[in-house]
C-alpha cells in the first residue's frame, strides 16, 4: 500500500470522526433543549397546582360566610387548612421532583372532588332553607290572621281598660337633686355631701284613686349601684332596691314632695339618676351630672 492510499483513508477516517461529533454535539443540544423545555413545562404545571390549591382554599373561606351550619363550617374550616397545608407542600417541593408532583396532583383530584360535594350540599341546604322560610312565612301569615281574629274580639275591651289604668298612673315631674352636707347645709362638692334631697310635684290627675300614696326614690351612682339601699320594693314582677321612701295624702291635685336620703358611701363624680316608683309604676326619672 503506497503512501497516498494511506493518506487517503486517514483522511476519511477524519472525516467519519469528525461527523460522529458533529453529531452527537447536535443531538446533545437538541436533549437540552428538549430538557429545558420540559423543565419549563413542570414549571408551568406547578404554577397552576399552586392556583387551584389557592382557590380552593379561598373557596372554602368564602363557603364558610354563607352558611350558619356548625358542623359543616368545622368540616370546611378542617378541609380548608389541609388544602393550606397541601399547597405549603407544594411550593416546597421542586418541579422536577416528578414522584411529589405526581402525589400531590392526586391530592389536588381529591380536594377538587370533596369541594365539589360541599358545594352541592350547601346549594341544596340553602334551597332547604329557601323553601322552609316560605313554608314559615305562609303558616306565620295564617297564625297571625287567626291571632288578629281572635285579638279583635277583645281589642276594644282590653284597650279601654289599658287606657283607664294608663290614666290612672301618677306622674312625677320638676325633679331635682341638691346635696347637703351632714348638718344639713347646701355641699358644693360631692366629697362633703351626706345627703341628698329629691323634691319633685305629683302632677293632678283626677282619675287617680285618691288616699294614702307611697312614694320611692332610688339613687344610682354612675356605676349603677343603687345608694344607700333601705330596703326592697316590686317593679315589673322582680324586686328592686329603693334609697329612701315617703308616704302622704293624695287628693287628685298637684303637690309638691321632698324625699331626703342618708349617704354614708363615698362619692364619685358623674351621672346620678334619680328614679321615683308608685303604686308598682316608674312615674318619673332624671339624669344629673354631679362633681
Amino acid at each position: 500500500m503506497n503512501k497516498k492510499i494511506l493518506i487517503t483513508i486517514f483522511v476519511i477516517v477524519i472525516m467519519l470522526l469528525a461527523g460522529v461529533v458533529l453529531y452527537l454535539t447536535e443531538n446533545l443540544k437538541q436533549q437540552k433543549a428538549a430538557n429545558q423545555e420540559m423543565q419549563e413545562l413542570a414549571e408551568l404545571d406547578k404554577q397552576e397546582m399552586e392556583n387551584e390549591y389557592q382557590r380552593f382554599a379561598d373557596q372554602y373561606a368564602e363557603m364558610k360566610t354563607s352558611i350558619n351550619n356548625d358542623s359543616i363550617v368545622a368540616q370546611l374550616t378542617k378541609e380548608q387548612l389541609r388544602t393550606q397545608e397541601l399547597l405549603k407542600e407544594l411550593r416546597q417541593v421542586k418541579s422536577s421532583d416528578a414522584r411529589e408532583i405526581a402525589r400531590l396532583k392526586k391530592e389536588l383530584a381529591t380536594c377538587r372532588a370533596v369541594i365539589r360535594s360541599y358545594i352541592i350540599e350547601i346549594d341544596s341546604l340553602n334551597q332547604l332553607n329557601q323553601n322552609l322560610r316560605a313554608e314559615n312565612t305562609q303558616i306565620r301569615g295564617q297564625y297571625e290572621e287567626a291571632n288578629r281574629t281572635i285579638q279583635g274580639l277583645n281589642t276594644e275591651k282590653a284597650s279601654l281598660t289599658e287606657k283607664v289604668a294608663i290614666a290612672a298612673q301618677l306622674d312625677a315631674t320638676a325633679i331635682n337633686l341638691q346635696m347637703f352636707t351632714s348638718d344639713s347645709k347646701k355641699a358644693r362638692s360631692l366629697k362633703k355631701c351626706r345627703k341628698f334631697a329629691v323634691s319633685f310635684n305629683i302632677a293632678k290627675n283626677v282619675t287617680a284613686q285618691a288616699g294614702n300614696k307611697t312614694v320611692y326614690v332610688q339613687l344610682k351612682s354612675p356605676t349603677n349601684t343603687t345608694l344607700a339601699p333601705a330596703g326592697t320594693m316590686n317593679y315589673e314582677n322582680r324586686s328592686i332596691q329603693y334609697t329612701a321612701k315617703r308616704t302622704f295624702e293624695y287628693t287628685g291635685q298637684e303637690t309638691a314632695q321632698t324625699v331626703v336620703c342618708d349617704i354614708a358611701e363615698a362619692l364619685v363624680p358623674g351621672a346620678y339618676k334619680v328614679s321615683i316608683f308608685c303604686d308598682g309604676n316608674l312615674i318619673g326619672s332624671r339624669s344629673v351630672q354631679l362633681k
